[in-house]
C-alpha cells in the first residue's frame, strides 16, 4: 500500500525537479531578445514582429516556437560568434552580498548562502550564453560599509569564488592577508601607509590605461570591473582611509578610464568614476578633490570617441522620473555618537544639479554618442539627459531642440527580490555614419524562490526515490 503511493510522490517530484530545472537553465530563452546583444546586421534579425493581431492560441504558439528555437540555437547548434568591434558588456546592479557572523540563526545563514550561488547562477547563465567583452559591477558590491576589515576579506572571497568565479585559487588574497594582519592572523589593512602615500602623491589613487580587455588574460578573456558604492566606501561624509584603502588594496582603483582604438576611426572609451566622492561635506574632503582632479585630467585629454560612463549614483533629476527622487540627507549639527561628522553629507540619491551638470561637460564635451550605466537605485530606471547650454536636462524622451543627448540607464538589481536582473549594453560602430550606437536591454531571471525550489526539488526527489528503494 506504502511503496506505489511513495512512487506516486516520486514520479510527481521527478517531473516538478525537472521542470523547474529546465527553466532555471534556460530562463534567458524566454526571452531571447532581451537576453541577446542588439543585432545590428541588414536583416536586423533581433526585431520582433507585430503579433498583436493572433489568437491567443497563435501568441502561446509563437513563444513556445521561440523559445525552442533559441534553446536549440544555444544548446545545439551553437557557433562561434563573429569576430567583430562590437561592444558587449553586462552590467550587474548592487549584489549587496550579506554577511554570516557568530549569532547568525542557521535558517539565515542558509539564506545567505544560498544567495551567493543564486547571484553566481544568473552570472555564469549570462556570461557562458553571451561571452561578454566587458562585466561591470555597478557598485554596492557587499551589503554594508561598517564593516571590519576580516569580514571585508571574508566577503570578497565568496564575491570572488562563489558568484562571480574570478579566483580559482586563493593564492593571491591569502598572500595579501599573510602581509597585512592583526595579532589573530585575520586580514588588516594598513590604512595608515595608504593615507601616508595618498597625502605625497593623491594623483596615483586613479589611473588610465591603453586597450585593455582582461586583467588576468590567462584566466579570463574578458575585462571584468568593479565600481564603488556606497555600501562599500560610505557616502563622503563616512568614507575613511580604512574604506578606501581596503577597497584599493582588494578591488583596485575607484577612479579609472581606458582608452580603446584610439589610432582608428572608432575610438571609444570607459570612464570609471566614484562618484561617492564627488561631493560634501566630506570627511576626507582630499577624496573629493582628488576626484575632481581625476575628471579636469579626463577632460585635458581632449578625447576624440565615445564613452561609456561607469558610476554607482545617479546624476540629478526631478523627482517623478524614477523611483528615486533627488535627497540628500546630512548628519545634525549636534551628533553626539560622532560628533566629528557633525553637518557631513550622510546619504544621497542622486548627484546635484551642479555636479550633474560639471560632470557630462566635463566628460561629453566633444558631443560624440556616449551612454552612462550606474545603480543604487534598485528599481532602475531610463532617462535622457538633452544638453542646452552648459545645463543638462533629464526627461524620458529626446528633445529636438537640444543641443546634444545622452542617455542613462540605472541598472535594475541583481537581487533576488528585484528579479536577477542582467544589464546588456551593445556598442556598435555604424560605418555610414561614423559614429558609435549604444543599445541596452535588462534580462530578468525571476525571484529566488525559484531558484531555491528547483534545488529543493532535486535534494527531495533524490530522498523519495531512495526511500521507494528501500521499501
Amino acid at each position: 500500500m506504502l511503496k506505489p503511493l511513495v512512487k506516486k510522490f516520486a514520479i510527481w517530484a521527478t517531473i516538478i525537479t525537472i521542470i523547474t530545472n529546465i527553466y532555471i537553465f534556460t530562463y534567458p530563452s524566454i526571452h531571447p531578445t532581451q537576453c541577446s546583444w542588439k543585432c545590428y546586421d541588414k536583416t536586423n534579425e533581433s526585431s520582433e514582429p507585430d503579433i498583436s493581431s493572433l489568437s491567443s492560441l497563435g501568441k502561446y504558439t509563437y513563444y513556445t516556437k521561440r523559445y525552442l528555437n533559441d534553446i536549440k540555437n544555444q544548446y545545439l547548434t551553437k557557433t562561434e560568434q563573429e569576430n567583430t568591434n562590437d561592444i558587449h558588456l553586462l552590467a550587474f546592479g548592487d549584489p549587496q552580498i550579506k554577511g554570516i557572523w557568530h549569532n547568525t540563526p542557521y535558517i539565515t545563514r542558509l539564506d545567505t548562502f544560498g544567495n551567493d550561488y543564486y547571484l553566481g547562477h544568473i552570472y555564469s547563465m549570462m556570461q557562458k550564453r553571451l561571452s561578454p567583452t566587458h562585466v561591470a559591477i555597478m557598485g554596492d558590491l557587499f551589503s554594508s560599509q561598517w564593516i571590519g576589515d576580516s569580514e571585508f576579506f571574508n566577503r570578497t572571497k565568496r564575491y570572488m569564488n562563489r558568484i562571480f568565479k574570478r579566483n580559482a585559487d586563493d593564492t593571491w588574497l591569502y598572500d595579501l592577508k599573510k602581509n597585512n594582519h592583526d595579532e589573530m592572523g585575520l586580514y588588516k589593512v594598513n590604512w595608515t601607509k595608504y593615507a601616508n602615500e595618498f597625502k605625497l602623491n593623491p594623483n596615483n589613487s586613479f589611473a588610465g590605461y591603453k586597450d585593455v580587455y582582461s586583467w588576468d588574460p590567462e584566466n579570463e578573456n574578458y575585462l571584468f570591473i568593479n565600481i564603488t558604492g556606497n555600501h562599500d566606501v560610505g557616502y563622503s561624509g563616512d568614507a575613511t582611509y580604512q574604506h578606501m584603502s581596503r577597497y584599493h588594496e582588494i578591488f583596485g582603483k575607484d577612479n579609472f578610464f581606458i582608452e580603446y582604438d584610439v589610432e582608428t576611426d572608432h575610438p571609444w572609451r570607459i570612464v570609471v568614476l566614484n562618484t561617492l566622492t564627488l561631493e560634501g561635506p566630506a570627511l576626507q574632503p582630499e577624496f573629493v578633490d582628488n576626484t575632481w582632479e581625476f575628471l579636469y585630467q579626463v577632460f585635458e585629454r581632449r578625447f576624440n570617441g565615445s564613452t561609456i560612463l561607469l558610476t554607482h549614483v545617479p546624476f540629478y533629476k526631478e523627482e517623478g522620473l524614477c523611483v528615486d527622487g533627488p535627497e540628500f540627507r546630512y548628519y545634525p549639527e549636534v551628533y553626539e555618537k560622532e560628533p566629528y561628522k557633525a553637518n557631513l553629507l550622510r546619504s544621497q540619491n542622486h548627484m546635484s544639479e551642479e555636479a550633474t551638470n560639471k560632470v557630462f561637460n566635463l566628460i561629453f564635451d566633444n558631443k560624440k554618442p556616449g551612454i552612462v550605466l550606474n545603480g543604487h537605485d534598485h528599481e532602475g530606471c531610463e532617462t535622457i539627459y538633452n544638453k542646452k547650454g552648459a545645463s543638462w536636462i533629464a526627461t524620458k524622451d529626446i528633445d529636438p531642440s537640444a543641443d546634444y543627448y545622452l542617455q542613462e540607464i540605472t541598472v535594475r538589481a541583481m537581487m533576488g527580490e528585484f528579479n536577477g536582473n542582467t544589464g546588456l549594453v551593445t556598442g556598435h560602430f555604424n560605418e555610414l555614419t561614423k559614429l558609435w550606437d549604444f543599445n541596452f536591454t535588462l534580462c530578468p531571471f525571476n525571484i529566488q524562490h525559484f531558484w531555491w525550489a528547483a534545488k529543493a526539488s532535486a535534494i527531495i526527489t533524490g530522498f523519495i526515490w531512495s526511500f521507494y528503494v528501500l521499501l
